[in-house]
């Protein structure tokens, strides 16, 4: 491959558009900006969101007050009453609640929270647990990691 002999893949270089050469080219008289009006002249354009004098669409609408976190994870909530249906000695994660149906998702993390009772002696291994959560597991003879 010589550098002269190059040439850019077929399709990909188109000819400029060349207007205001006689009505023959396609591009006269007008030279395709239409006729009459703001678009017709030379510094024709309207910045962007200008709608021809109407109160603009961001106008329109209400000010939001306050800031929304791109970076917050939401996590999945599972209380401890509901590790009930769980057998002794069995492993609690993500897999096994899926089963179970006490969450949808399995790409977003889960929390245990420490609402009601538990007698089962379960391992838990969950993103996070408050520490109540973890305390009634504890009690319960079970293991959190």
């Amino acid at each position: 491959m010589k550098l002269n002999e190059m040439k850019p893949k077929a399709g990909a270089v188109k000819n400029r558009k060349r207007v205001g050469r006689g009505n023959g080219s396609g591009h006269g008289t007008f030279s395709g900006r239409g006729c009459k009006g703001q678009g017709q002249r030379k510094s024709g354009t309207v910045r962007p969101g200008f709608e021809g004098g109407q109160t603009p669409l961001i106008n329109r609408l209400p000010k939001l007050r306050g800031f929304k976190n791109p970076n917050r994870t939401t996590f999945q909530v599972v209380n401890v009453s509901s590790l009930e249906i769980f057998n002794n000695g069995e492993e609690v994660n993500i897999q096994t609640l899926l089963e179970k149906r006490l969450i949808s998702k399995k790409d977003l993390p889960v929390k245990v929270l420490g609402d009601g009772k538990l007698t089962k002696k379960i391992t838990l291994k969950v993103q996070k647990t408050s520490k109540t959560a973890k305390a009634k597991v504890l009690a319960a003879g079970g293991k959190v990691l």
